[in-house]
């Protein structure tokens, strides 16, 4: 379990009345190093403050994760406890919400029914996507094509693991707004075709077969190219 919390007395009070024999905690107090370490490696699950160090938002953290297509369950342990923060931080990827102050077995039941209830509604999966000579590792947010590694931003990263998680199916304009920008309309102009023409121009770098195609009328798909 990663813990990003920057009150030293409430991390120890976590740290230590949580079971050692089931959790293992790991701590750390400001957000590049709580970033750092989400991306690392693979966790049960994170506990997350909002008002970190260097007036830095919790919630930056948990945004930064959700667009490299991060979905480690999450809890946000904040003393912002209103009707409305708790909103922002669900809307934002946030698994669930425990308001400060609180007290350890709320907390601990909490963190198991998350953890259970993933295990149990998430199948295993790899944190790596394959296609052909295309390889995306979510975790370390890297991209690679032909062993040649590819740099690309965040929103083209979530963009290009969202088509890969639907490889071999055609996901439409809406499908795409909704899970790579969080739309829940149209917005009027040509987001999304800007972003797949940079895409192809990065992937397809090298003479490799082109791995997206655009079905008119429909939307988009990533593939390998059949041979003719």
């Amino acid at each position: 379990m990663l813990l990003i919390e920057d009150d030293a007395a409430i991390a120890e009070y976590i740290s230590s009345n949580l079971c050692p024999a089931t959790y293992q905690v790991v701590h750390v107090t400001e957000a590049n190093s709580g970033l750092q370490h989400a991306l690392s490696r693979a966790w049960d699950c994170i506990l997350l403050d909002r008002m970190l160090p260097m007036g830095v938002d919790g919630l930056d953290v948990l945004k930064a994760l959700r667009a490299v297509a991060n979905t480690t369950p999450t809890m946000v342990v904040s003393a912002l406890g209103q009707t409305d923060e708790r909103v922002r931080c669900l809307k934002a990827g946030a698994d669930d919400y425990l308001p400060k102050p609180f007290i350890m077995e709320e907390l601990e039941a909490r963190i198991e029914a998350l953890v259970r209830r993933t295990a149990t509604s998430t199948p295993p999966a790899s944190h790596v996507l394959q296609l052909g000579d295309l390889q995306v590792d979510l975790i370390a947010h890297a991209v690679f094509r032909a062993g040649e590694r590819i740099a690309l931003n965040p929103r083209e990263f979530k963009l290009l693991g969202y088509l890969l998680k639907n490889a071999g199916q055609t996901v439409t304009r809406t499908m795409v707004l909704e899970n790579v920008w969080a739309y829940d309309f149209q917005p009027e102009t040509n987001i999304i075709d800007v972003h797949i023409s940079h895409l192809r121009q990065k992937i397809d770098v090298g003479g490799g077969p082109s791995l997206i195609r655009t079905v008119r009328g429909m939307g988009y798909r990533i593939d390998v190219p059949v041979a003719m």
